[in-house]
């Protein structure tokens, strides 16, 4: 079994308002490390066997249709396992 994983984030130019709020709320928790942050959602989809060229085009088309909102996200499909 493999896991086909579709990651979305916002592009670069949209504001992430949750995404700042987790950063403001970094120092006050006591951690420093971040500079910026961006929320964003994975999808985890699970096939059996090897995932076919077909299964990853159709995977594909369901990101741009369903997955995420194309005007004001990205995302990148990556198979893992």
């Amino acid at each position: 079994m493999a896991t086909i994983v579709v990651e979305v984030m916002l592009k670069p130019e949209i504001l992430d308002p949750q995404g700042q709020a987790v950063a403001a709320a970094l120092p006050r928790l006591g951690f420093t490390f971040a500079k910026e942050v961006r929320q964003g959602k994975r999808f985890e989809i699970s096939v059996d066997g090897t995932p076919t060229a077909e299964q990853l085009a159709d995977i594909e088309r369901a990101a741009q249709t369903l997955l995420s909102n194309p005007v004001i996200e990205s995302f990148r499909v990556k198979v893992e396992g």
